[in-house]
Parts: C-alpha cells; sequence; structure tokens
C-alpha cells in the first residue's frame, strides 16, 4: 500500500514528520509520498513558492526510510485538486493500493472539496484521530464506508475509511511561521536542513 500525505508544508515540521512516520508504521504502508501543494483550492496561496516548499520538504526526508516527496501538483496548472492527485498516481502505480491520509480538520471539511465522491474511487482515506475521539456524527455520507478492522486497508482496493488515533503533536506551521516572523528560535520544531534552507533564502519575514 501507498500512502498519500498532501499538504502546503509551510513550512515543513517535526509534526509533519513524526506523523507521517506513525502513520506508516500503524498501517503497514510500502512507502508514504508527501505531496506539497502548488496551488491550494480551499485557502490563501502561500507566501513562499511552491518550489521552496517542495525543497524544503525534501530536505526534511532526506534519509528518512520509506517516506518520499511526490511533486506530481507542481506539474499541473491551475488548482491542485488531491482527485486528480491520486488518479495520476493510480495510473503510474495502477496494481498499487492507494491510502490517502488526512487530518481531522481537512475530513470534516471533505463534503466541500471538488468530486470528494471519486476520492473513494482512487484510493482509501485514512482520518488521523486524537484520543478520546467520537464516531458520533460521522454521517450517513461516510458511515457505509467505515471498515471493521485496519487489516480491510490491504484486503480491498479502495473505497473504505479508516480512522487512525495517532499521537497528538501540538506544533502548527502557523506558529512557526509567527515565531520566525519574530526572530524567535524554532530549531525544536523544525529540522536543521529546512532552518538553514529558512535562513539562506531569507522566508518568513511577516506574520501569516
Amino acid at each position: 500500500m501507498i500512502g498519500i500525505y498532501g499538504g502546503t508544508f509551510n513550512p515543513v515540521h517535526f509534526g509533519h514528520l513524526r506523523t507521517a512516520l506513525e502513520i506508516k508504521d500503524l498501517l503497514g504502508l510500502s512507502e508514504l509520498r508527501l505531496v506539497p501543494c502548488r496551488l491550494p483550492p480551499h485557502r490563501e496561496m502561500p507566501e513562499v513558492s511552491a518550489e521552496q516548499r517542495c525543497a524544503m520538504l525534501e530536505l526534511a526526508v532526506a534519509g528518512r526510510e520509506g517516506l518520499y516527496v511526490d511533486p506530481c501538483e507542481l506539474e499541473r496548472e491551475g488548482p491542485s485538486y488531491m482527485v486528480d492527485t491520486l488518479a495520476a498516481i493510480k495510473r503510474s502505480q495502477p496494481h498499487a493500493s492507494l491510502v490517502l491520509i488526512m487530518g481531522m480538520d481537512a475530513f470534516q471539511g471533505l463534503e466541500h472539496w471538488s468530486r470528494w465522491q471519486q476520492l473513494f474511487d482512487w484510493a482509501h482515506i485514512v482520518v488521523m484521530t486524537r484520543p478520546g475521539f467520537s464516531l458520533e456524527g460521522l454521517g450517513a455520507s461516510f458511515e457505509g464506508r467505515l471498515l471493521a478492522s485496519r487489516e480491510q486497508l490491504s484486503q480491498q482496493s479502495a473505497g473504505g475509511l479508516w480512522l487512525q488515533e495517532v499521537t497528538p503533536i501540538n506544533i502548527s506551521a502557523t506558529q512557526i511561521r509567527a515565531s520566525l516572523a519574530k526572530q524567535d528560535d524554532v530549531r525544536y520544531w523544525v529540522p536543521e536542513q529546512v532552518l538553514d534552507f529558512i535562513k539562506q533564502h531569507d522566508l518568513y519575514h511577516a506574520v501569516v
């Protein structure tokens, strides 16, 4: 199984990396692809270019077994719709099962995504939850897709929904950008190579 973990990664931080490694191990993924979004459909365009965010992501995953950067969204024009990304990856890996990884915030807004129902045609969806999460209010659109066990992810090619508890890590890119704008120390939140890149290219001056 191949995991797909998208985001703006603006910038990538240890919260992204720790969660990616944890979810890869929990689900038994052969690899986890981190997909930097070129043009987010549901938020403002990041002030740092997609190419720079992708370069930071490459630095962050270097040497981390099983984590890879997939720049496919940088190669497409227009808004970066995940349904198009999954379709493209499936075309290049027709025999692989795909697992789309997302946080609870993203999942709660999923019905506003472009052609969101088609996501299940290409992949399973795994939602990362925190301890104490309740299934109450999941919604009729998704209840029928909920898998009975994690093992079903590898037994079916696509179409399932699994809720996976992960370790809470309270680091946010918004917090990091604000700290960088104030020239605060963020070395415990961001990999050293990424921080060097930020300093070298003089990024994140304004609080956003």
